[in-house]
């Protein structure tokens, strides 16, 4: 039996029987019976109407949007006529609307699609299509015939990109020709039927002024992250999904000077540099042999050996991230990515595991030192319970010590209330001053009055040795002031001179050499001989010596060295672990001796 002829029956109130004879059926209350039935025949009818643009499809994939208006006009009508269907205007429409949009665009997505409010779009099988509207989801009235429906999309999608989707390979990474990011899986794996998932970009893309105006963070917080950016801080972007991380780093990636080499690469591009030397690089899956797939590992590595000034990954997931963080370390300064997380502290620890899946049988200290070397900056970005995106801590990675990372935040976010159900705050200083302030001088940019809230430089505080790939071939920084630890300090009392606390640092810079312990073990007796003769007294009158060692396991070298300065019987001493001043200063060693003045 027709639709046409259930809904004619639905509308009369009689149903017929197997044998022909007509029943009387209940009449409902209310017209759920009579709408329903509408919907069926309209469903029927948009399926069939399928099959009839589809006989006409290939001749008009060529012709004016005119051409194909009327075509399609004249189908649906002639449909209509010879099947003796009677439709609303506005029904008959809307029918036309969605058959061009079959012919020239994705079907019932291209409404959705040209809605500027829209950021996302979602389809879970046939029937249900939801989207994503100032921060919140929303299920909306259009709907796909069938499974096959969805899939002919899907194919439409990604065939012009190569890109294939079948139960081989039942899911797919592409993108429209906007920029949009689409993700598609497919029976088995999804048990729903063909999904959709489109996160759209705006067709200009978004700007500091944009995100200032979305509340995102305040004009002065880019201000500090254009400063970072010019420094040629290495910065990942964190946060949740949908948290607006690849919005953020597309901001900030702009502020890269004009004149630098920027090389981008992620798995569909996304990014939407305005820079003029840009070279974008896009991960490719396999053929439908299985051959041919080219991983952002490989184009990292390939991006290496293209002069490269920064390099920017659209988001680490896996073993890119090892790579990622050696090109951040051997010249490529300034480089950026994103990556999922909760919080900054999340963001280094998803990085450790990553660059274990690389396959590399690293130990763990390793691993988190080259982090700790190459991360200067993590700009973590959430979106919060009224559904808007803000940038809510921007965290410094400073060093390691005792074999954990050390961070700390700049700015953190502070609701300051709820207007319009919209939550309020701003990003304010934590009162910390981060240790890379020094590149912004020695890098000429100049930093307006207050340095964004920063406290001052503290006098009474340890000034932190900055990071050893700061330190080549560049100017000092400009206010990496002298240590105020492990200069030693003499007291003469009774005949005794007492001399506590000798690190291993250079006489002309205040600062802690570089190398290990046995580097530092012999700074630190070369500075104890230079004091105890200034004193009047000479390695050779110690009676009594005191160390402290970063790393008891390291006992063993420093002795070594210890020897080599007193061959004979050395001082009586004892050892004890390095207080944190000391151990945050960089040192491996520190000396303390009672010597005959």
């Amino acid at each position: 039996m027709s639709l046409l002829r259930r809904f004619e029956q639905a509308r009369t109130g009689i149903a017929a029987q197997h044998d022909g004879t007509a029943t009387p059926v209940l009449r409902p209350s209310s017209s759920s019976t009579h709408i329903l039935a509408r919907e069926d025949l309209l469903h029927d009818i948009r399926l069939r109407l399928q099959g009839e643009i589809g006989n006409v499809s290939t001749s008009l994939l060529d012709s004016s949007a005119t051409d194909v208006q009327g075509t399609i006009e004249g189908v649906v009508d002639r449909f209509l006529r010879a099947n003796d269907f009677a439709l609303t205007g506005a029904e008959r429409q809307h029918l036309v609307d969605e058959l061009v949009g079959e012919v020239e665009g994705l079907g019932p997505l291209e409404p959705l699609l040209h809605d500027g409010s829209i950021t996302e779009i979602m389809v879970n099988g046939p029937n249900q299509i939801y989207i994503e509207r100032g921060g919140k989801l929303e299920r909306v009235p259009q709907t796909f015939l069938n499974n096959e429906h969805v899939l002919r999309i899907i194919n439409r999608i990604v065939s012009p990109l190569g890109r294939r989707i079948d139960m081989a390979s039942p899911r797919v990474d592409a993108r429209l020709a906007d920029g949009s990011r689409v993700n598609a899986i497919i029976p088995p794996l999804s048990l729903v039927g063909p999904t959709i998932t489109i996160r759209k970009f705006s067709t200009s893309p978004y700007t500091v002024d944009d995100l200032v105006r979305f509340g995102t963070a305040t004009s002065e917080m880019f201000e500090f992250l254009r400063a970072c950016v010019e420094a040629r801080l290495n910065v990942f972007v964190s946060g949740g999904t949908g948290s607006g991380k690849t919005t953020t780093l597309n901001v900030i990636s702009r502020f890269i000077p004009e004149e630098e080499r920027i090389i981008t690469i992620e798995d569909a591009a996304e990014l939407q540099l305005n820079q003029e030397h840009v070279i974008t690089l896009e991960a490719r899956p396999p053929n439908i042999e299985g051959l041919g797939e080219i991983t952002i590992r490989e184009l990292l590595r390939n991006a290496l050996h293209m002069r490269p000034d920064r390099i920017v990954v659209g988001e680490c997931r896996s073993g890119e991230a090892l790579d990622m963080i050696q090109a951040m370390t051997i010249g490529q300064d300034g480089s950026m990515s994103t990556g999922h997380a909760n919080s900054p502290p999340d963001m280094l620890r998803r990085l450790e595991t990553m660059v274990l899946m690389a396959g590399m049988d690293l130990p763990l200290l390793s691993i988190r030192e080259q982090i700790a070397s190459a991360v200067d900056l993590i700009v973590h970005t959430a979106r919060l319970k009224d559904g808007s995106r803000k940038i809510v801590r921007i965290t410094e990675v400073f060093g390691i010590e005792d074999e954990k990372i050390l961070t700390q935040d700049i700015f953190e976010f502070e609701q300051t209330g709820v207007r319009d159900k919209r939550i309020e705050g701003v990003l304010k200083p934590t009162g910390i001053r981060p240790t890379f302030m020094g590149r912004f001088p020695a890098r000429g940019i100049q930093l307006p009055p207050g340095e964004f809230g920063i406290p001052p430089e503290d006098p009474e505080k340890p000034s932190r040795q900055p990071k050893g790939r700061w330190t080549t071939g560049e100017a000092p920084l400009a206010d990496a002031s002298r240590l105020v630890v492990g200069h030693g300090r003499a007291v003469k009392a009774g005949g005794m001179i007492y001399i506590t606390s000798m690190g291993p640092v250079d006489p002309e810079t205040g600062r802690a050499i570089p190398g290990g312990i046995k580097e530092h073990a012999h700074q630190c007796l070369r500075n104890l001989q230079a004091k105890l003769e200034a004193e009047g007294s000479s390695l050779e009158k110690i009676v009594w010596a005191s160390w402290s060692l970063r790393d008891p396991a390291e006992f063993e070298t420093f002795n070594e060295e210890w020897v080599r300065w007193f061959p004979g019987d050395t001082p009586v001493g004892q050892g004890t672990l390095m207080p944190s001043l000391q151990r945050r200063a960089g040192f491996r060693v520190s000396i303390g001796v009672i010597a005959e003045a």
